[in-house]
């Protein structure tokens, strides 16, 4: 399996296992009696996240020898998509591994003033949360506009995917800079949802490209 092929499938597999992390990411208020098995699913789909990271790395770095170029434009953009993943790996961790713990100390310190602590421990992760998730909404959206920018500039795969990724890109930083963008579960979500849409395309048609090299090539 070569390269292209390769680097489209770590595409298509890292982003659809994001959008699974924010289908099945618990929401809302639970009772008391629940806070176990919203653990646990937390728990879960953080690990899944954390695993796609690597393998979205693969991708994108695989897209940007695609898209190679003097410009740099590609290579660019691999820099910021990987500042990226770094947040939002962190952002991961913060939710996924650490705030169950504090919530099981929230929920044992239940009637004791050691509650207040362990609340305020919870809220200030929940900020470097929410810290980390705005460093990868603003370094993925850069990542997006320089890898479209280079595929329209060089005319390689579609040009329809650099339009959509720069509408796509310039209108999330616009909504994050403006503060009109709140990152919670629905809000990180769709962001998520709207950069998969791109990152499948792509990686869709470096499975079709690499097709089309081989049946070139025979």
């Amino acid at each position: 399996m070569t390269d292209d092929r390769l680097s489209g499938l770590a595409l298509i597999a890292g982003t659809c296992g994001m959008i699974i992390t924010m289908s099945l990411h618990p929401t809302g208020h639970v009772k008391a009696d629940q806070i176990e098995p919203m653990i646990r699913m937390l728990i879960a789909v953080h690990v899944l996240a954390l695993t796609c990271v690597p393998i979205q790395f693969l991708g994108t770095w695989g897209l940007s020898r695609r898209l190679a170029s003097l410009d740099r434009l590609a290579l660019a953009g691999l820099v910021a998509y990987t500042l990226a993943l770094l947040a939002v790996m962190n952002a991961a961790v913060a939710d996924g591994l650490v705030a169950p713990a504090l919530f099981r100390q929230i929920v044992s310190s239940a009637g004791s003033p050691a509650i207040d602590g362990w609340r305020m421990m919870s809220r200030y992760n929940f900020y470097v949360n929410q810290a980390y998730a705005q460093v990868f909404v603003a370094a993925s959206s850069v990542a997006i506009v320089l890898w479209s920018a280079s595929i329209w500039r060089n005319r390689d795969l579609v040009r329809g995917l650099g339009i959509y990724g720069l509408i796509l890109a310039l209108l999330t930083l616009f909504a994050l800079v403006s503060g009109r963008l709140n990152l919670d579960t629905h809000g990180f979500g769709i962001v998520i949802y709207g950069q998969a849409g791109w990152f499948i395309v792509a990686g869709a048609l470096l499975w079709r490209r690499d097709n089309r090299v081989v049946a070139a090539a025979v």
